[in-house]
């Protein structure tokens, strides 16, 4: 396609399963992520298998700071813009509110700002998020439903959202956001729920620890694929007019659900190794999240194809096999 995509956070789960998409289409890929003072292969292990691609370039930027984002956005005229950077854990954003809403809302505006001064063609992609619906439970939720938001995380995503929708009626910029519904995978951060289930199964499994800490076993939540996902954040910007759509698999499962899945693929009995800690409780919690995905559906042709069930398996088998390398490693230095 000969076509030039920033992705912001790239090397976060869905950045790196976009890189991967756009790449296969004939995209150059400009990914951008911030320094920080942890090992950079560690870092940038999700984008590892990319860094000697031709057509995907590393560059460091800061969301936060306009000037970074601008110099982005006049060196390397992209055809498309997906801000995927965020300070994305819903716990955390109760810990860190102000750090949160500077990352997640001033990093969508100056963005916004960039392409509005320097490349007005440029289409632009707004990770939006289910927790935005945060308590009101009236499900299925799509894209007319209420929002919510019960977290400085959904808060700030919110603003976000709004701003979104400003520069597209304002300025008549090309400017989507994607309201995605929980989306997982083998790539998806060790302080999720989902991976922190299917890592310690995992390392249980090998005799590696005895017991796993969780919160709130009761929260309903709808989860698809991250590959899934980011098919449908590039389908998006391809349609014919910018607009906001719902992703999700129309299908909810509980916390207890994923735990007691991923428990039997490794053979465990959840009472022998399961403490429920009071600390992981959020302040306040959202109970159900439940998408209706059908305007992307017909509007966009998008559609899952990975099930809550393969999801969970996959997620297993990664965890386990990265465990048992490095066993291996251990066992074996020089290997």
């Amino acid at each position: 396609m000969n076509k030039t995509a920033i992705i912001t956070g790239v090397t976060g789960q869905d950045g790196s399963y976009l890189s991967d998409l756009l790449i296969d289409k004939g995209y150059t890929v400009i990914g951008t992520y911030r320094r920080s003072v942890s090992d950079f292969s560690n870092k940038t292990q999700n984008v590892s298998h990319l860094l000697d691609n031709r057509n995907f370039i590393l560059e460091e930027a800061d969301v936060t700071d306009s000037a970074s984002l601008y110099r982005l956005v006049h060196e390397y005229q992209p055809d498309e813009y997906y801000n995927l950077a965020a300070q994305s854990h819903v716990g955390t954003s109760f810990k860190t509110p102000v750090s949160t809403t500077e990352i997640n809302l001033m990093g969508c505006l100056y963005a916004l700002e960039a392409i509005r001064l320097q490349k007005p063609a440029c289409k632009f992609y707004q990770a939006s998020t289910s927790e935005m619906f945060g308590d009101n439970t009236r499900c299925p939720q799509g894209i007319d439903t209420t929002f919510s938001p019960v977290s400085p995380y959904a808060c700030a995503k919110l603003a976000a959202h709004h701003m979104v929708g400003t520069y597209r009626k304002s300025y008549g910029i090309f400017a989507s956001s994607g309201i995605l519904f929980n989306h997982e995978s083998p790539r998806r951060g060790e302080n999720f729920v989902t991976r922190k289930i299917t890592k310690a199964a995992a390392r249980i499994n090998l005799g590696l620890q005895k017991e796993l800490r969780l919160g709130n076993l009761s929260a309903q939540r709808d989860w698809g694929h991250a590959a899934d996902f980011v098919r449908g954040m590039w389908m998006m910007l391809q349609h014919e007019k910018a607009d906001d759509f719902v992703l999700a698999t129309g299908r909810t499962n509980s916390v207890q659900k994923f735990l007691e899945y991923v428990f039997a693929f490794a053979g465990l009995e959840i009472k022998d190794h399961v403490i429920i800690d009071p600390k992981f409780y959020r302040p306040c919690e959202v109970p159900k999240l439940w998408g209706n995905p059908d305007k992307a559906i017909i509007e966009l042709g998008w559609s899952p194809e990975c099930d809550f069930e393969e999801l969970a398996f996959e997620m297993y088998e990664e965890d386990l096999r990265r465990e048992k390398e490095k066993l291996n490693k251990t066992d074996n230095p020089d290997v």
